[in-house]
């Protein structure tokens, strides 16, 4: 079997292992040492990797450390010997509503946050690593001579949208990005790094996949937080989904009333693109929002602040709770415990436990919750046992938020009493009084 049969019989088997795409792009040695490639058809090739260093020293890459390993700039480095990079895509994109869509409340007019799509269902890590891996072991089966693979998704050091691309399998976009022109860019990457010399997919002369964003800025022009310096450039540090996911620390404060109910990443740059429009449906279940059984607190739980006091106010029995458009109550009142056992199988245990609470007191801050709602006091009473609890990053976030819809219902206090200022307003809503010096 030639290079060329090797390559179309791996096409193959990804496509019957649900892969909707499947590419191969190479790792020539010449264009990783030497900017100045002779060869014109190479030059240009993973040409992105240049701009990696700027980018890092500009600080855009903010607290992600991993993002520094040297190995980034040369996937060669990853595998002694690799001559090729398998890159795998699956859709994940579901028949739900678009973030730009959604009410910041549900039906009860209960404070509700978003998760990301890519977060809704099973963590896309254990659902395709496997497949990579069986993929390997059928090759071994397949191929008499020896060789290496490393399989990887999302956790390797290889940027795989840049692999994707010289795999012919989509441009990169201005929100930086993979875009496919059938499937859009709801895509979960996978890739693997082998020693085996197979068939590119794009012939030595064929330039990668055409870059269709033309004059459209739709995506820069819908980031809240305006996280894009330039096109095709971004600022992870100003990127929603990197300060709800990756970021440790507090959240900047001057960012927080832009990140709205976001809880767990941000899909505003991709709902806004014109290539999503008729992106197809995923077949697998496994992506689309998950049901969670919500059980009361048990007797140890009900030790932690947002409970103690109140375990009226949480699930008695058990509730089913979706990860569309989560109640932001709910969220912000799981202890570590139910934190653990609920997204043990989630992509959301990224962001941990303190980083989701952190991440729903602020969007509780953003809700706008109006004062007469019989949730308002509700809401503020979490948020005061939150500001009193031992976590320094949870409680600045709480008094953040409790401090912000206070402030706001009691100006709404103020403009019905005909736009008066005392020094001392006290508004009583549903029983909660509000104080503001």
């Amino acid at each position: 079997m030639d290079a060329r049969e090797k390559t179309e019989w791996l096409v193959r088997r990804a496509r019957a292992a649900g892969f909707d795409l499947c590419g191969v792009a190479p790792l020539d040695a010449d264009i990783f040492s030497s900017p100045n490639v002779l060869d014109i058809s190479k030059r240009d090739r993973f040409g992105e990797l240049r701009h990696l260093p700027q980018w890092l020293a500009r600080g855009y890459a903010g607290e992600m450390k991993y993002l520094h390993d040297a190995r980034r700039s040369d996937p060669r480095a990853v595998l002694p010997g690799a001559r090729s990079v398998i890159v795998t895509a699956v859709n994940y994109h579901s028949p739900r509503p678009l973030s730009t869509e959604m009410p910041s409340s549900n039906l009860h007019d209960s404070p509700v946050g978003w998760i990301s799509r890519y977060a809704w269902g099973d963590d896309y890590h254990d659902a395709i690593l496997p497949k990579l891996n069986a993929l390997i072991a059928e090759m071994r089966d397949e191929f008499a001579e020896p060789f290496e693979a490393r399989a990887y998704v999302d956790t390797g050091p290889i940027i795989e949208r840049i692999a994707a691309k010289y795999a012919g399998l989509g441009w990169i976009g201005k929100n930086t990005c993979l875009i496919n022109r059938k499937l859009g860019s709801w895509l979960f990457l996978g890739v693997i790094i082998t020693t085996l010399d197979l068939e590119p997919s794009l012939a030595p002369s064929e330039p990668p996949p055409a870059d269709l964003c033309g004059s459209c800025k739709r995506c820069l022009d819908a980031c809240p937080t305006h996280a894009f310096p330039q096109p095709y450039v971004m600022d992870a540090r100003r990127c929603i989904s990197y300060l709800t996911i990756e970021l440790r620390s507090a959240i900047p404060e001057e960012l927080r009333p832009s990140m709205g109910n976001a809880v767990i990443g941000c899909d505003i740059c991709q709902d806004v693109c014109p290539w999503n429009r008729k992106a197809p449906v995923t077949p697998f279940a496994d992506f689309h929002p998950r049901e969670i059984r919500a059980e009361a607190p048990s007797r140890e739980e009900q030790s932690h602040p947002s409970v103690q006091g109140h375990p009226e106010e949480f699930p008695s029995g058990q509730e089913t709770k979706s990860l569309l458009a989560p109640e932001l109550e709910w969220l912000a009142s799981l202890s570590q415990q139910q934190f653990s056992r609920i997204f043990r199988r989630s992509a959301i245990k990224r962001a941990k436990w303190r980083g989701l609470v952190r991440n729903a007191c602020v969007a509780l801050g953003n809700s706008e919750i109006s004062p007469r709602s019989a949730d308002f006091p509700r809401v503020v009473r979490l948020l005061e046992r939150l500001a009193d609890c031992d976590d320094i990053l949870i409680a600045e976030h709480a008094r953040w938020a409790r401090d912000r819809l206070t402030s706001a219902a009691t100006i709404s206090a103020d403009s019905e009493r005909g736009g008066e200022s005392p020094t001392v307003i006290q508004a009583n809503f549903h029983g909660l009084r509000i104080r503001k010096f």
